[in-house]
């Protein structure tokens, strides 16, 4: 599967936090990973060559946040993705890819998954004021969980260390003080992603009812 994420071009545009050698390094390393994974030649890439120019500055003690004229192109071409890169939902890239020690990947996770969960819950005929949103960032060697918590649907999105395909969770509860809920299920980031989908799935496997009202709106 190819993808492409927006955050590399990000990074490339403002590299001032990658300040020492051993952090622009990482950064070059990750770009150059994240382009092969979006099926990009890297020293093709505008990010990925930012990155490495970035680098050997700092190596010859230029300060991070110096710019230079011959980087405008590059620039020019990091803005014109990240542009083309906004209609294309990167839940499903980034769970893919894994966002371990990587907290600017795991901010934009988490960003993802509970503008997804949004998307889940007006599929599932629920307003903004019939559920609870919560993020817990946890450790950094880990994704962490996004929550949707509704009166009668509890839905939890992270990435497992193990056993991909089984980055959501969700079950039946009985209000939002209930934490414990019934039976788990568990599906793919994908169908997350694709909202009737995930409706369909939540309504076969927990019995959850639409009012046909709210259904019609969707």
């Amino acid at each position: 599967m190819n993808y492409d994420l927006d955050f590399r071009y990000r990074r490339a545009l403002q590299p001032d936090g990658l300040a020492t050698i051993p952090t622009a390094t990482q950064a070059v390393v990750d770009a150059m990973q994240d382009a092969r994974n979006a099926g990009i030649d890297p020293a093709r890439d505008p990010a990925t060559i930012l990155l490495a120019r970035h680098l050997g500055r700092i190596a010859l003690g230029h300060a991070p946040d110096e710019t230079f004229t011959e980087d405008t192109p590059l620039r020019r071409q990091c803005i014109a993705k990240i542009d083309e890169l906004k209609s294309k939902p990167a839940l499903v890239a980034l769970a893919r890819r894994g966002i371990g020690y990587d907290p600017e990947a795991k901010r934009a996770f988490h960003r993802e998954a509970r503008s997804a969960l949004r998307v889940a819950a007006r599929h599932l005929g629920l307003d903004p004021n019939q559920y609870d949103l919560r993020s817990n960032f946890a450790g950094p060697a880990v994704s962490g969980e996004i929550t949707l918590h509704g009166d009668e649907i509890y839905v939890q999105v992270s990435i497992p260390c193990i056993r991909p395909g089984r980055e959501v969770m969700f079950r039946r509860c009985k209000g939002r003080q209930d934490y414990l809920g019934d039976r788990n299920h568990f599906c793919d980031i994908a169908v997350l992603a694709a909202p009737h989908s995930f409706r369909a799935l939540v309504v076969r496997e927990t019995g959850l009812s639409i009012n046909p009202r709210e259904q019609s709106l969707l």
